[in-house]
């Protein structure tokens, strides 16, 4: 089986679809939950830049600086797209490398807004991958992540990645499109069109919902935890860091999100 599966060429299908539409809807998912509308004079880390999306919505938020990685060559690949798209801004760099890579992240510096929606979990040692991102936020700065919400599903889903994975590319197309059924059949009991929620799926933060059913059964490897879990483990070892605000869901495929102030003076 393979240890990981490869995101980065899941977003270059994802790429295809990235409109005007999409990045409004991403520059909206990070301005809305940071509460402000600018990122002008805010330097952004985005870990784990996947499609690169919202690395070019923190540009076109104007933020001062960027600093995009991932351990992915495709996603760096990605990314690096959208930056040419952007007009290859001097102000923002792509690298390639893994947050859980003291050498690599004692080279990054500090930022006003470290940023990792759906990634930290997918690292193999999820708790250091957090240790070592809150310590990139610097004095007064921002640390946004989301990280896959733990229920008593979460078991079953760390076997369905491990079977999709293990499966030739034919196998992992008939279990997405066994899920797709299976989703819409769950509308239909519900007395909703059975493609409910599919049309308007990225309404959320700009996502696709094909993409990303690839990305939730082949993300491997797969942590999680509940929201006291992420809030006690920041108590502990950033007591200076304050919840500001948060975004929970009940589901065994959701993300709680999480905003925290580093209260450094």
């Amino acid at each position: 089986m393979k240890e990981n599966f490869s995101f980065g060429k899941n977003w270059q299908v994802f790429l295809r679809t990235v409109n005007e539409e999409r990045i409004k809807v991403a520059e909206r998912s990070i301005s809305d939950f940071l509460g402000i509308g600018s990122l002008k004079g805010k330097s952004f880390l985005d870990i784990g830049c996947g499609s690169g999306l919202f690395s070019y919505a923190a540009f076109r938020l104007k933020a001062n600086e960027i600093v995009s990685f991932d351990l992915d060559t495709f996603s760096v690949e990605c990314c690096r797209h959208l930056k040419k798209e952007a007009g290859s801004p001097d102000n923002w760099k792509i690298l390639t490398g893994s947050i859980l890579d003291n050498g690599f992240i004692s080279k990054l510096g500090k930022f006003d807004i470290v940023y990792s929606w759906g990634v930290l979990h997918h690292t193999g040692n999820m708790w250091v991958a957090i240790r070592n991102a809150a310590g990139l936020v610097d004095k007064r700065g921002f640390f946004y992540i989301a990280v896959y919400n733990k229920t008593r599903m979460s078991g079953f889903w760390l076997i369905t990645k491990r079977l999709y994975n293990s499966l030739p590319e034919a196998g992992r197309k008939s279990m997405e499109m066994a899920y797709i059924m299976a989703l819409m059949a769950k509308n239909c009991i519900r007395l909703r069109s059975s493609t409910s929620g599919l049309k308007e799926y990225k309404s959320t933060r700009g996502m696709g919902w094909r993409t990303d059913i690839a990305d939730w059964l082949g993300g491997y490897p797969y942590e999680s935890a509940t929201a006291e879990e992420i809030t006690g483990f920041m108590e502990k070892n950033f007591p200076r860091f304050r919840l500001i605000n948060i975004k929970r869901t009940n589901s065994s495929m959701g993300n709680n999100w999480f905003l925290f102030k580093n209260g450094e003076p």
